[in-house]
């Protein structure tokens, strides 16, 4: 899997999120309409070196499930916000797609890799809330 360096390459935008936004609901909709799982966001607006206010993370069984949210956030941001992500990442290899909306990140998992990868811990620090269907 290619490293993942979207994250150290751009600057958080000024302009902070709650959980709440227009962005942060519709993402947080379109992950549960595509039967995503273990849906849980980080507020990461209290951590200095945060790259972003939140990260909003998921997990599918599948390659074509790991695709078909993140097209399906992609598509859902597009249509209510009128944004496009700032960078996206993971489309090839489909275990871990990341879609960088600069102040929300979401990273969709297949779950063997989110295990790996950890992320809820490596940022424990951060307010941690599972929303559920």
């Amino acid at each position: 899997m290619a490293p993942l360096t979207v994250l150290s390459t751009r600057k958080k935008a000024p302009t902070r999120l709650s959980r709440d936004s227009e962005i942060f609901t519709t993402i947080i909709k379109a992950i549960q309409d595509k039967k995503g799982e273990n849906v849980v966001s980080l507020d990461l607006r209290q951590i200095p070196e945060a790259v972003a206010d939140f990260f909003i993370i998921c997990e599918a069984n599948s390659n074509t499930q790991v695709r078909a949210i993140a097209d399906f956030v992609e598509e859902q941001v597009q249509l209510a916000t009128a944004e496009q992500p700032y960078k996206h990442e993971g489309f090839t290899a489909q275990q871990w797609i990341l879609v960088d909306y600069v102040n929300v990140v979401v990273h969709v998992f297949q779950p063997e890799t989110r295990k790996f990868y950890n992320l809820e811990e490596m940022w424990s620090d951060a307010e941690r809330l599972e929303h559920l269907d």
